[in-house]
């Protein structure tokens, strides 16, 4: 397992529900945390890993020592948005880019744990980012889709440097 990287079109297949939740998926869910913290990312999401499933990992401390912090979001759907904020965000599909994205500063939001349960709960601000983020990637919209037409015409040469080394591999 590896993180994939923009253009990969693995980026743009539909996702799945995840079910049954399995010893496959447990090891999957140990491995996207192992690599999420080997790229300093505060989340990951099944797609960017050649997975198309409706699964996340997040830790918003990105600290691996922080497991308090660690959260597995399985078949997540969000219920409730609130608010509007700013932020700058990277992504690890999208390596050494960074873009101001407008998002919800309150989600509520409903999704199972790796052990089955059901959980509902209000996030703000980063966790909230966070979980807005990593849900686009489980609805095929990536960083470039957030992007504005002066973000692009910024970043065209690193977009162009990752199709090429797409292409190249």
């Amino acid at each position: 397992m590896e993180v994939v990287v923009y253009p990969d079109p693995r980026l743009l297949r539909k996702t799945a529900p995840v079910a049954p939740i399995d010893d496959g998926v447990r090891a999957n869910v140990a491995e996207m945390f192992r690599l999420m913290y080997a790229d300093h990312g505060v989340g990951l999401a099944a797609p960017q890993v050649g997975w198309s499933v409706r699964l996340f990992v997040i830790n918003p401390s990105g600290d691996p020592a922080n497991k308090a912090e660690e959260r597995v979001i399985i078949n997540p759907v969000p219920k409730k948005k609130a608010g509007k904020v700013i932020g700058e965000e990277g992504c690890l599909s999208f390596p050494g880019i960074y873009v101001e994205v407008e998002r919800a500063r309150h989600v509520v939001i409903a999704w199972t744990d790796l052990e089955g349960v059901p959980h509902e709960e209000q996030w703000s601000d980063w966790p909230a980012r966070i979980f807005q983020h990593e849900f686009d990637h489980l609805e095929n919209v990536l960083l470039v889709h957030r992007m504005s037409t002066a973000d692009r015409m910024q970043h065209a040469e690193a977009l162009d440097d990752l199709r090429r080394e797409f292409e190249e591999a």
